[in-house]
Parts: C-alpha cells; structure tokens; sequence
C-alpha cells in the first residue's frame, strides 16, 4: 500500500519536474541573495525545515525528483554505499553555500523582498534551450552518482537539501515534538536482515529493530523496511 502511494507521487513529481526544476536549484538563493530577494527554491528549503520538525526527511522518499531519478538506477545498481564514511561531505556542500547566501543578502543591505517565481518564466522553469541543458546535466549528475558510488550516493554527498531537513528532524527530536518515524517491535525482530537489504540509504536497518524505533538522520521514511519485513517488525507511527 506504502509502496503503489509512494510510487505514484514520486512518478508525477518526476514528470513535474521540467517545470519545477528551478525550485528547487540551490543558485537561484545567491542569485536572488546578490539582489536583495528571497527566490523561490530558498522559500521551499525553509519549508522543508520546517516540515521536516514533524516529517522528517519523508520528502527524499516521497516527493524528490532526483530521489526518483537515484531510485530508478538504483534498479539495476543496488551497490550499497558506505553511509558513515561519506555522508560528512554533504555538510561541506551546505555550509559554505549557506554562508555565501547569507554574505550576499548582507552585501545587498539585508533582505529588500520575496520573489516565489524568481528566474522563471510565468512560474515554469524549463522555457529556454540553455535551461534544458542545465536540466539534462543535473539528471547525468544524479543518476551516475547511484551508477558509479551506490544507492542514493548523492542524497549523501552533495544535497544542498538535505541538511535543511536533517537540522529540522534533530530540532524537533531536541523539543520534543510528535513526528513521523518507523517504531519497531524488537521481540519480533529475527535479525534476517532483509530489512538492511532494500533499504535505499543503505542503512543497517536491522540494528534499530531491536531498539524501539529507527532513529537514524539519513532515514528518508520511505516503507520499504515496513513493506519486506514478513514479520511486521517495523510500522509508521508518531513519536516524541
């Protein structure tokens, strides 16, 4: 049931894409910072923050157009990749990014407005023959990185997004609030490992189904532990 939802969301986000393209492009804030605006893809990286204190990372498994793209090489690449080592390097991307957006606001004397549809034409992204090229190299970039490093190795590496919502999941855990997360039951749990098998972060999925819940910043809430376990070890539910 998880799987048919998230399935169908995930395809139309993905045929959305072309034209949501620029929302969620992480030069549009340093173009718009340089100007005094808030653009639309820092509008949505807020709100991810924000949805991420009672969601989680749900929006990489669910909504993500380049978690879509990752997926389907991830098909016939199902290579897992080594989580601890390399997912540092994302907050080396996001850091200075974050930083320079912030200097360019303050070299633009603060913030002068807000722009939603900031770069793109009647709110579509894709209308130019260079926007399309942008477009396609993006794709290469994501889909090879699954091809070459494993599953998802680029939701590890260079997402300017993630880090939004991994900060959001870690504020919500710290006040306590009610959020979606994977409960498990660990006197169910068999340790067979199928769980760890599918997971699409290569996470060690098994070793949370004998601690209550899966508590882990790179869980993207996705099912796929909920939907392989054939002893119903793992279910969605909100917890503090």
């Amino acid at each position: 049931m998880y799987r048919k939802i998230r399935n169908a969301v995930s395809l139309l986000s993905l045929i959305l894409f072309p034209l949501t393209f620029y929302y969620f492009s992480p030069v549009l804030p340093m173009q718009g910072a340089s100007e005094g605006l808030i653009a639309g893809s820092l509008i949505l990286f807020l709100f991810l923050f924000l949805s991420s204190l009672v969601t989680g990372r749900l929006f990489c498994s669910w909504i993500c157009p380049a978690g879509v793209i990752q997926d389907i090489a991830g098909q016939s690449r199902t290579k897992a990749v080594k989580v601890r080592s390399i997912s540092w390097i994302k907050y080396l991307v996001w850091i200075p990014w974050l930083l320079l957006v912030l200097f360019l606001f303050r070299r633009a004397g603060g913030i002068q407005g807000a722009d939603f549809f900031y770069q793109t034409e009647y709110g579509v992204s894709l209308t130019r023959f260079a926007d399309a090229v942008i477009y396609g190299i993006v794709i290469l970039v994501f889909y090879l990185m699954s091809m070459i490093f494993g599953r998802r190795a680029a939701c590890h590496t260079i997402c300017w997004m993630a880090p939004f919502m991994v900060l959001g999941k870690k504020t919500g855990e710290i006040f306590r609030i009610p959020s979606l997360k994977i409960k498990t039951d660990p006197e169910k749990c068999v340790s067979c490992g199928r769980c760890s098998s599918v997971c699409p972060m290569s996470l060690p999925v098994e070793s949370y189904g004998k601690k209550g819940k899966l508590n882990d910043a790179n869980c993207i809430l996705c099912g796929r532990c909920i939907e392989v376990c054939k002893r119903n070890v793992f279910t969605f539910q909100i917890m503090k």
